[in-house]
């Protein structure tokens, strides 16, 4: 099956900046990962417009695929790389779709609170009562998904819902992480956990299609040794 427009553009876009590189990259969990990806990196207007355009269109596939997902009311980006994430995310959704988006808010937390001005924890809309969507670049251990339900569910609101740009589709780590006991991965086990659906941008397997495609046969080899590896039971 061939990738998705929306897929493919957003890729091409990560591959010329060098925001998603293949080599071999050392995980915070001590994995050798072969590829790498920065989102932090979407660092102009050209770059911010591609990965806007990437997340509205998985949001709206998202959203009609999970019928019984309410509509958003607000999108949140947890600091501090979800903040631009949600508010250029916002701003295009509103452009394909003005009647449904032009009256959802964004928000984001503080990592510090403020005790002065406004104070608070959290910067934009208040979540009291409002269904919030949240945006993210990747989920590994899902220490951060947990931190982000539980800031959102202090303020009032529900999460309903997390979008990310990559769904790296591999276990979370253990102790004995090449112990060969199949695990979930971070985003599988939220989904059991809180009943939260998720959905991303591209995976791991969308990866390895693009290498595919593109001819690249040692890079590919590597990438799929690595699913091998650690694909999760999810």
């Amino acid at each position: 099956m061939p990738i998705p427009a929306y897929k493919s553009d957003f890729l091409e876009s990560c591959l010329s900046a060098n925001i998603l590189t293949f080599g071999t990259y050392t995980l915070k969990s001590g994995r050798q990962s072969p590829y790498f990806f920065n989102a932090g990196s979407f660092n102009n207007a050209d770059l911010l417009s591609a990965i806007a355009t990437a997340y509205a269109h998985t949001i709206v596939e998202f959203l009609a695929t999970h019928p019984t997902v309410p509509q958003p009311q607000v999108l949140f980006g947890p600091a501090y790389k979800g903040i631009p994430l949600a508010c250029c995310t916002l701003l295009e959704l509103r452009r394909i779709d003005p009647g449904t988006w032009g009256k959802v808010k964004y928000s984001f937390n503080r990592k510090e609170k403020k005790d002065h001005g406004e104070g608070g924890g959290i910067v934009g809309a208040a979540l009291q009562d409002t269904t919030v969507l949240v945006l993210d670049d990747v989920i590994t251990a899902g220490t951060a998904m947990r931190e982000t339900i539980e800031i959102v569910k202090k303020e009032g609101g529900s999460v309903v819902g997390f979008v990310v740009a990559v769904d790296r589709m591999e276990k979370m780590p253990s102790e004995n992480d090449d112990d060969g006991v199949p695990r979930p991965s971070a985003m599988g086990q939220i989904r059991k956990e809180y009943s939260i659906p998720t959905a991303s941008i591209v995976t791991l397997d969308d990866l390895i299609q693009l290498l595919r495609l593109q001819g690249d046969e040692k890079d590919m080899e590597r990438m799929q040794q690595y699913r091998n590896r650690y694909l999760a039971s999810d």
